[in-house]
């Protein structure tokens, strides 16, 4: 058990979040009162002092799939393909979550995750806005604690031998990030990876610390050749979610060509036949991110 980071993690997870986030986030859980277990709140929005207009992001944290779907398609792609994504209006805000259940929540956030995504995001700050009960919530909490070790220890192979010590804890924190970033689809501006530090140097040097007195996870013999695996199925794992979303998503066939549009700088516009068959009309545009160079 990390001694060290999980009082910061707790600490961090528990502390005040907007109350429309809140309560949104509870209005969430009760759509599925067999199977939520735990809500946590994350991204830019938590920065945010106003939320109108804004696109909140969440997950959603659930016992197990079947728990959550019944006997829908939705359990079967959500295991075989996580997370499933779906939009959530409540009192005039606009969200969208995605649902994982407990134990790929504590397994994408360790190093035996196969993508960078949902590490990436927790080793970030977040809140959790709900649990069902105090397990629900120590598990979580357990979970996120990993995203942090998980990202430093595979950033310090790659800082070996660059300048940086591997004990700088900031320098481990830009070089990961930058790393993950490459690892995924992302529209933002080319330095966001360095700039998420920089905007809170403090929390990133006292988790990284504390991350780094607890021992770190063993490093990957060969850390060039992982993270090459890792950018190449991260890319292409976020374009099958984008086709996934088409389904699970209301509207997703206008989802998928906004983050096209984002992503590879298109100006998509939808024809009435790909609302009609969303499917075809995703493998119709999926291709325009290759053509923008998102993915190599």
């Amino acid at each position: 058990m990390p001694q060290n980071l999980i009082p910061l993690v707790a600490a961090e997870l528990s502390a005040p979040a907007d109350p429309r986030a809140a309560a949104m986030a509870g209005a969430l859980a009760a759509k599925y009162p067999d199977a939520a277990r735990a809500v946590l709140f994350y991204g830019s929005c938590l920065r945010e002092a106003n939320l109108d207009g804004l696109m909140l992001d969440f997950y959603l944290i659930v016992s197990d799939y079947r728990a959550a779907y019944g006997k829908s398609w939705l359990a079967r792609a959500n295991r075989l393909i996580p997370p499933n994504v779906f939009p959530f209006e409540h009192q005039g805000l606009i969200a969208k979550y995605a649902v994982l259940s407990e134990a790929d929540f504590a397994r994408l956030n360790s190093p035996q995750a196969d993508n960078v995504s949902v590490w990436a995001r927790f080793a970030q700050p977040a809140r959790l806005l709900w649990a069902s009960d105090d397990l629900a919530r120590q598990r979580a909490i357990a979970a996120v604690a990993q995203a942090a070790p998980t990202l430093l220890s595979l950033a310090r192979p790659m800082a070996e031998g660059q300048g940086p010590k591997p004990e700088d804890a900031l320098a481990l924190w830009k070089g990961g990030f930058t790393l993950t970033y490459n690892a995924e689809l992302r529209a933002e501006k080319k330095g966001r990876s360095l700039s998420i530090v920089d905007a809170d140097p403090d929390r990133y040097r006292r988790f990284g610390e504390a991350a780094l007195a607890d021992g770190l996870p063993p490093s990957p013999a060969d850390a060039p050749a992982l993270w090459r695996r890792l950018q190449r199925r991260g890319k292409r794992l976020s374009v099958i979610r984008l086709a996934k979303a088409s389904f699970t998503y209301a509207g997703g066939i206008d989802y998928l060509a906004w983050k096209i549009n984002r992503h590879a700088g298109t100006q998509i516009a939808i024809r009435p036949w790909q609302r009609r068959w969303p499917l075809l009309g995703a493998l119709t545009l999926l291709p325009r991110l290759f053509r923008g160079g998102a993915i190599r």
